[in-house]
C-alpha cells in the first residue's frame, strides 16, 4: 500500500535539508526535496545555538518547498555521542527500556540522568541471558531543544534517529566488504563502519570543512574566502603553487589521522575487522582530489557514495538541481527511508 513517510529533516551546521519520499510496496519514489542556508553560528557541531533562526530557516523551506506533510523524522548527532558495542541482560522489550540505564550506567561519561539511551540490538536473544547490540547515549538537552525549535516552526515529529543510521540506510552498499561510510560535513565528521548492513563501529570526530579551510588561510596567509575558494576549487591539486599543495596536505592530515586511528581501534578490537572500502559523503567530501589523497594515506578503496540509490523517479528532481543536492543529503534521505 502507498503511504507517505515522515519527511527526513537534516539540520546541519551550514544549512537544513529535506526530503520527502512515498513508499510503494517494493520502493520509494522521490516526491520533493529542498533545503534552506543557516546563519553561521546557529548550529554548531548538531548542536542548536539559535533555536530561534533555526525555526525562522524551517518556515522558510516549507514556505519555498511546499512539502505536502508537516510531518518529520530528525537526525541526531553530538560531540559527546556515545555508540559502543555492549551486552545486556535478555529481558522483554518494555523491561529492557526501563533497565537499561542501571545497566550501562557505569559504562558511560554522560551522567544517566542527563542522557537519552537507547539500545540496538546485534543478534538475535534467543533462550541466551544477555544480548550483544550497541548502546546509544546522547545528551538529553541538545535532543529536546532540537525538537523544540522544529516544533515551534509548526512541524510535528513523528521520530529521531541516530544520523548514522540513517546515513547507513541511504548510503550503504551491501556486498561481502566491511565499508566505512564517511560524512564530511562542516562542522563534524560522522563515520558508521558495517558489514553487509550491520553497524560494527559509529563515532563522531569534532573536523569538518570549516577547520580545513581554517587550517589554509592560517597557513598561507588568506581571508577566510579566498582560502574557501582555493579549497573548493582546487583541493588537494592546488592551484600551481607548491605552497599550497603543502597547506591542503597540513590541513586534511588531522582528519586522516583520526580516520586512520579508528580503523585501527576496530580492527584490533574484539571482532577484528578491517575496512576495505571507503564511501565518501557530505558537502566537504567533494573537494577536489580529496577522495585519492585519502587512499592513498590510508591504504583502502575510496569511492563516493550514492545516497539516491535506493529512491525512484527522481527525473524531474534532477531537473531541479538534485544531482548537487545528493552529496549533502545522505543523512535526510536515509530518515525517510528509515520512517517509511
Amino acid at each position: 500500500m502507498a503511504g507517505a513517510p515522515p519527511i527526513g529533516l537534516d539540520i546541519g551546521s551550514s544549512s537544513i535539508r529535506a526530503v520527502e519520499v512515498r513508499r510503494s510496496k517494493d520502493d520509494y519514489s522521490l516526491i520533493n526535496f529542498g533545503q534552506f542556508p543557516l546563519e553561521p553560528g546557529a548550529v554548531s557541531a548538531g548542536v542548536i545555538q539559535n533555536p530561534a533562526a533555526v525555526t525562522a530557516a524551517l518556515k522558510q523551506l516549507w514556505a519555498a518547498c511546499k512539502f505536502g506533510t508537516k510531518r518529520v523524522t530528525l537526525a541526531v548527532t553530538n560531540p559527546q555521542l556515545v555508540v559502543r558495542e555492549t551486552s545486556i541482560a535478555n529481558l522483554p522489550a518494555g523491561q529492557m527500556r526501563q533497565a537499561l540505564p542501571f545497566q550501562v550506567k557505569e559504562q558511560l561519561p554522560l551522567a544517566v540522568e542527563r542522557s537519552l539511551l537507547d539500545f540496538y540490538p546485534l543478534e538475535q536473544p534467543g533462550d541466551n541471558p544477555t544480548v550483544r547490540g550497541l548502546l546509544i547515549a546522547v545528551p538529553k538537552e541538545a535532543v529536546v531543544t532540537l525538537v523544540q525549535a522544529v516544533q515551534k516552526a509548526g512541524l510535528k515529529v513523528k521520530g529521531v534517529d541516530l544520523a548514522s543510521f540513517a546515513m547507513l540506510r541511504a548510503a550503504s552498499r551491501l556486498d561481502a566488504q566491511v565499508e566505512a561510510i564517511v560524512d564530511i560535513g562542516a562542522n563534524i565528521t560522522s563515520v558508521v563502519v558495517h558489514a553487509d548492513g550491520e553497524p560494527l563501529f559509529v563515532r563522531t570526530l569534532p573536523r569538518g570543512g570549516a577547520e580545513i579551510t581554517e587550517s589554509i588561510a592560517g597557513r598561507l596567509g588568506l581571508e577566510t574566502a579566498e582560502a574557501e575558494a582555493l579549497k573548493c576549487r582546487y583541493g588537494m591539486h592546488g592551484n600551481g603553487n607548491p605552497d599550497a599543495v603543502a597547506a591542503l596536505v597540513d590541513a586534511v592530515r588531522p582528519l586522516s589521522s583520526e580516520l586512520r586511528s579508528s580503523f585501527t581501534y576496530l580492527a584490533s578490537g574484539e571482532r577484528q575487522k578491517q575496512v576495505t572500502r571507503i564511501s565518501l559523503c557530505g558537502g566537504s567530501s567533494l573537494m577536489p582530489g580529496l577522495a585519492e589523497h585519502l587512499q592513498e594515506q590510508l591504504g583502502v578503496a575510496v569511492r563516493y557514495a550514492d545516497s539516491a540509490a535506493r529512491l525512484r523517479d527522481t527525473r524531474k528532481a534532477r531537473e531541479r538541481g538534485f544531482d548537487s543536492f545528493v552529496p549533502s543529503a545522505a543523512v535526510s534521505i536515509g530518515l525517510t527511508l528509515g520512517a517509511a
